[in-house]
């Protein structure tokens, strides 16, 4: 665990709302130099608290204009199981993140389709055949609002 002082949360809100940012661009937001920005940033790698950095796509403009959030209860469980439908879900390029959660479900998956008879073919042809599916829940996302997460 690692101590964060103001600076290190505000560093971080700028990196959430755009990673792309210089160390000297975000120095003269935070009132520090580019070096010091610079190695603030280092350590929060260096530490783990930043693991990446990742794109942020358009769906709709790649021509996915439907995004799907999907519960799924597998109908027998044990660690093979498990790593069955994991290994299997993890080859359908729809799904874009499959999340092992404990509730009413065991999978939260988040699915892509062009349309909506797109999402009825990938659902009908590739997730209900997946190794140990039982139920199956959806949820149409209607619109979505990125918060910059938990950094106090």
């Amino acid at each position: 665990m690692i101590e964060l002082d103001t600076i290190d949360r505000q560093l971080l809100r700028e990196l959430i709302h755009d990673a792309t940012q210089s160390a000297s661009a975000l120095g003269r937001k935070l009132g520090l130099s580019q070096p010091a920005t610079w190695r603030r940033i280092k350590r929060l790698r260096d530490s783990g608290v930043i693991r990446g950095q990742r794109l942020d796509l358009d769906a709709e403009k790649l021509g996915f204009g439907v995004t799907v959030f999907l519960g799924v209860k597998l109908a027998t469980k044990g660690r093979v199981s498990l790593e069955d439908f994991e290994r299997a879900v993890s080859a359908i390029p729809e799904v874009q993140t499959v999340e092992h959660i404990l509730g009413l479900y065991d999978y939260r998956l988040r699915v892509v389709a062009r349309d909506i008879s797109d999402f009825e073919r990938v659902l009908r042809r590739r997730l209900m055949m997946l190794p140990g599916v039982g139920d199956i829940e959806a949820n149409v996302l209607l619109s979505e609002e990125r918060l910059p997460g938990p950094i106090g």
